[in-house]
């Protein structure tokens, strides 16, 4: 009897080291990051692939070493049905299980979309167009439009941002998504939609105003469309955030003497409007009949020029205190920044020394062109 008794007793403790040393193994093969050579790399885990497929690619990719430990996991503790398809990109150093939680989760493959602080629904057309005809093998993917068509050009793409539903609630008299388009760094999958993508755009404008601006903008006399249109010329006339409140109080400074703003990026979207810019302000753009024309008329114009950034916003909401009705470029610092004035003559003399550093820049660049042709 005892010795039955002790060779059971020995048999459970073989049965305890084993189990605990492969626990161990087990814990040890899943956890333990492995260096590789593919990150960065997009791995395709085609649709329909068994789990054992699956972990022999990852086998022979180099993203794990063992395969063993993880179909044990599988068959044991995990479930080797939520692995899905999808196109992969594994950082290195990797562990299994990492991987395999990659895996469940489901991944495709992404392209970056930049859309920088001042474009206009112009330019954001123009860049979603090249977007959606640059990724890989986008017209197998892209029939799922609303016109059933597989690329919109840029003129149904302006026609998609003519919908302004998505910001009633907030600006009820746009005419269009103008100004409601956030620039950011965006990352679509392949196959998005470009009606999903100006979507994006608007929620991430909708996440960044806040509902006690809409407050604010009516205590100062204004609608939330009026201070995004004014943010969109903050915007588009400095690119240096810290003077952005400076340049806010000189277009409330203008508008409070009836003075018209004289923006000429105001004249430029005119141009794009009408489908003619070609990179060059000509005196008939000064000069044209449009609501736009700061220059020619007092106020601010009847909807934004441009996306806006948080921090015009911000500006056009809280404008510096000043006296000043004018700036120009700040030549000698020749940073994008402006010096201000609140005396015409003040100006005439900054004006001044912008022409004469403008010349110079221009004879440089006609010098340097015929350098080139040599």
């Amino acid at each position: 009897m005892k010795k039955i008794l002790f060779l059971l007793g020995f048999i459970v403790i073989v049965a305890i080291v084993i189990f605990g040393g492969l626990s161990y193994w087990l814990q040890s093969s899943l956890t333990t990051p492995i260096e590789h050579e593919k990150a960065g790399q997009y791995m395709v885990i085609e649709k329909g692939s068994t789990p054992a497929q699956i972990i022999s690619k990852l086998k022979s990719e180099g993203i794990i070493s063992n395969e063993t430990a993880i179909k044990v996991y599988l068959r044991t503790i995990g479930d080797a049905s939520k692995l899905k398809a999808g196109e992969y990109r594994f950082p290195s150093p990797i562990s299994p299980m990492q991987a395999l939680t990659l895996l469940e989760k489901g991944e495709e493959r992404s392209t970056r979309l930049v859309i920088p602080e001042g474009f206009t629904i112009f330019d954001i057309a123009k860049r979603v167009d090249q977007f959606q005809r640059n990724v890989p093998n986008y017209e197998q993917q892209s029939a799922i439009e609303p016109t059933g068509k597989l690329f919109l050009d840029e003129q149904m793409i302006l026609d998609l941002m003519k919908d302004t539903t998505p910001i009633k609630d907030i600006s009820p008299e746009a005419k269009n998504l103008e100004g409601y388009l956030y620039p950011s760094t965006y990352e679509f999958q392949q196959g998005r939609s470009v009606n999903s993508m100006i979507s994006a755009m608007v929620n991430q404008f909708r996440k960044v105003w806040k509902p006690e601006w809409t407050q604010k903008a009516r205590a100062m006399g204004r609608t939330p469309h009026e201070i995004v249109t004014i943010a969109s010329l903050i915007e588009t006339e400095t690119g240096v955030p810290a003077e952005r409140p400076i340049v806010a109080s000189v277009i409330y400074n203008r508008l409070s003497k009836g003075i018209p703003l004289g923006i000429d990026m105001t004249n430029i979207y005119i141009a794009k409007m009408e489908g003619r810019w070609d990179g060059t302000i000509n005196k008939s753009d000064l000069e044209v009949d449009s609501p736009y024309n700061t220059r020619k008329r007092s106020g601010i114009p009847p909807g934004p020029i441009s996306s806006v950034s948080q921090s015009s916003i911000e500006a056009a909401l809280n404008p510096a205190t000043s006296e000043y009705i004018y700036y120009v470029r700040n030549v000698q610092a020749n940073d994008g920044s402006h010096r201000f004035y609140a005396s015409a003559a003040d100006f005439e003399r900054g004006k001044a020394e912008y022409q004469r550093w403008l010349e110079k820049e221009r004879q440089e660049k006609r010098a340097n062109e015929a350098n080139n042709q040599q």
